[in-house]
């Protein structure tokens, strides 16, 4: 079987089986949970195999048309580099660990079917845009993960939150998504094409005559899609889905997506010297701004979300400064041990049977009632602060160096600001990287805080996929740097002395600086009286407790800071953690100049349509009804009334003629 059949198939297969799961989840429920796993498993070996005969040497092409559509056709296009490979191994991965962890996590959710169905449609959409040749077909897919994470995220419609959540989610990604289709349609008119080899061409040729506007077009969708500032906001509030989603999103679907995108069409961007400095600052508020929120917060999955904020943060700051390279290797390395987190905080809550435990400062005695979950997380988040020889420090580094490469040896393709500019802002992350990876490990399994019933052992599918995630977490890393170089347009990998230094050097001061905080606040807080934290001057929001599903999966509910003491995060941001526990109040700023005056002119039109149309067209059908009134009164039936009235007519038309003839 060709290797353009194989790669077709990639795609096809977990919609054929996203097809079936709807067509059977109620006539034949035996099959959901195959249904699920096999079709994402099988994608998974194949694209396996389609990455090892690409084997990072020339792309893949191969095109069809698909109809006549004018002078810029739409083609069914494949376009394989080992880019493409190697993220499709990645979807492929963490999806069907998410498949296979979802049967125990959700095995007693009556909705399951058409979750698991909407998993597969969600990981085919995913694998669409990363083998799509052509900018149509990659819309396509583009837009069905859209509607995918609007369902998954709503899952549990039941609560207030994940309806909010699920909504917010579709119409802040759909706000991106609008200028993103206007620079695609500019993009393809200038080239004359949607396929993205005729585009790439056009670039290098310098036939792009807009390559400013198209390129900030198009990074509007990009970052609603991959949840940059300032359309990041829906990401912390789309974790009223079920946890296994939240890991699908994060780690390898939607907001991979727009990273892949622009690694995809980079020389586009580069052709735009203003285009790179917005990504480059765009990429520098986005790490820094989610570092800092991620210290504030109190829900563990929350932290986890502006996590990934800031990790897809260090994405983008890659791209801005040239090198798709290391945009990928860490996109790479980030799925591996981002799901992981997610899942291994899955197992938390599955394990307390109740969401109210994602509350970390509530937490207690889950390092002995949990040991897979605590020794995974650990792994995971050390990777995630990039502390050697863990994954996240491989690729996190490689970020660095190209940022430092760029601020020194001055290029005319990439401006040096951009260089210092994502340099600063990722050494500055890596610092809060390590402090919010701390802390959340020491509240997660150090905390005293109230321990929750047991709900016995989880499902060994759950732990086990825990394990498997743990594997690349720790070695990915390594073993790309060293074997895969020629997959990444040929950069060497090997981590820099400098950058290197820097960057281990403030992770440790991070989490030193953080391990000391906790030390400080737990004796402060043990010489507390349990009075005083109701009485902290912030208050004691309490905590949402939604209404469950099922015993094990309950919906999210936002848990708010309960004033906690003993949280180092309140001694290390100070007066700042009010503002970044609430993300800096970037909703209510969206609140006050979008949703309010979009408001009020609800109400405008509202009123005109009552006031205004309404009175007219009730006037409209009041006339005719008195003119038929009157002419009612007029039809009595009365015959000698009907005589008089033809008398008297008779009379006045004579008068009226004589009167006519002698003014003549």
């Amino acid at each position: 079987m060709t290797t353009t059949t194989l790669a077709v198939l990639v795609p096809l297969l977990p919609f054929l089986g996203a097809a079936a799961g709807l067509l059977l989840g109620r006539t034949a429920p035996g099959f959901v949970r195959p249904l699920a796993v096999l079709p994402t498993l099988a994608a998974l070996a194949l694209a396996a195999i389609v990455a090892v005969r690409q084997g990072g040497d020339a792309a893949i092409d191969s095109a069809t048309e698909l109809t006549p559509t004018g002078s810029v056709p739409v083609e069914l296009a494949l376009h394989i580099d080992g880019f493409a490979a190697l993220v499709a191994v990645l979807v492929g991965f963490v999806a069907t660990c998410v498949q296979i962890y979802s049967t125990g996590y959700l095995r007693d959710d009556p909705r399951y079917p058409s979750y698991a169905a909407l998993v597969s449609l969600f990981t085919s959409a995913m694998l669409l845009v990363v083998y799509s040749g052509d900018l149509i077909v990659l819309l396509v897919g583009w837009e069905v993960m859209g509607i995918c994470s609007y369902f998954l995220v709503g899952h549990y419609w039941e609560t207030p939150e994940a309806r909010a959540a699920s909504m917010k989610a579709f119409l802040v990604t759909k706000l991106g998504d609008v200028p993103f289709l206007i620079g695609l349609f500019a993009l393809a008119t200038d080239a004359g094409s949607f396929r993205i080899t005729k585009v790439l061409g056009t670039v290098a040729s310098g036939g792009l005559h807009h390559p400013t506007l198209i390129a900030l077009l198009l990074l509007a969708g990009v970052a609603g899609k991959s949840a940059q500032f300032p359309l990041h906001t829906w990401l912390p509030d789309a974790m009223a889905g079920p946890t296994p989603v939240s890991a699908l999103i994060h780690a390898a679907t939607m907001v991979a997506a727009g990273v892949y995108f622009v690694a995809r069409l980079l020389p586009v961007f580069e052709a735009s010297s203003a285009a790179m400095v917005v990504l480059a600052v765009m990429a520098a508020v986005t790490m820094a701004g989610s570092g800092l929120a991620a210290l504030a917060q109190d829900d563990i999955k929350r932290v986890l979300a502006y996590s990934t904020i800031g990790q897809l943060g260090y994405m983008t700051g890659a791209l801005a400064v040239g090198d798709r390279g290391a945009a990928v290797f860490h996109l790479l390395s980030h799925g591996a041990f981002k799901a992981l987190l997610f899942l291994a905080a899955g197992v938390i809550i599955h394990a307390s049977g109740t969401n109210s435990l994602a509350a970390m400062s509530r937490m207690g005695n889950l390092r002995a009632r949990v040991p897979d979950a605590f020794w995974t997380m650990t792994v995971a988040l050390l990777a995630l602060a990039a502390i050697p020889p863990f994954s996240g420090f491989f690729s996190k580094e490689s970020v660095l160096g190209a940022a430092e490469h760029a601020a020194t040896e001055h290029t005319s393709r990439i401006p040096g600001a951009a260089g210092w500019i994502v340099l600063v802002a990722g050494l500055l992350t890596a610092l809060l990287t390590a402090a919010y990876a701390t802390r959340l490990w020491l509240l997660a399994f150090h905390g005293k805080g109230v321990e929750a019933p047991d709900h016995g052992r989880q499902p060994v599918a759950m732990n086990a996929v825990l394990w498997v995630l743990a594997v690349p977490s720790l070695a990915l890393g390594g073993l790309a740097y060293r074997v895969l170089p020629d997959w990444f347009d040929g950069r060497d990998l090997t981590p820099t002395l400098t950058t290197s230094v820097l960057g281990t050097g403030v992770a440790l001061v991070g989490g030193i600086v953080t391990y000391g905080a906790w030390r400080h606040t737990t004796a402060l807080a043990a010489r507390v009286p349990m009075g005083a934290v109701a009485a902290h001057p912030e208050g004691d929001a309490g905590l949402v407790e939604a209404e469950a599903v099922a015993s094990h999966a309950p919906a999210y509910g936002d848990v708010a800071s309960a004033a906690d003491p003993a949280d180092p995060g309140r001694l290390l941001l100070g007066p700042l953690h009010r503002h970044a526990a609430t993300g800096f109040h970037l909703d209510a700023v969206y609140g006050a100049l979008f949703v309010r005056p979009v408001l009020a002119a609800a109400s405008l039109v509202r009123f005109l349509d009552r006031e205004v149309v309404d009175t007219y067209v009730q006037g409209a059908g009041t006339l005719p009804r008195l003119l038929g009134a009157a002419v009612r009164r007029a039809q009595t039936g009365n015959l000698q009334t009907y005589v008089s009235a033809l008398l008297a007519g008779t009379v006045v038309l004579t008068v009226a003629v004589l009167l006519v003839a002698t003014g003549a």
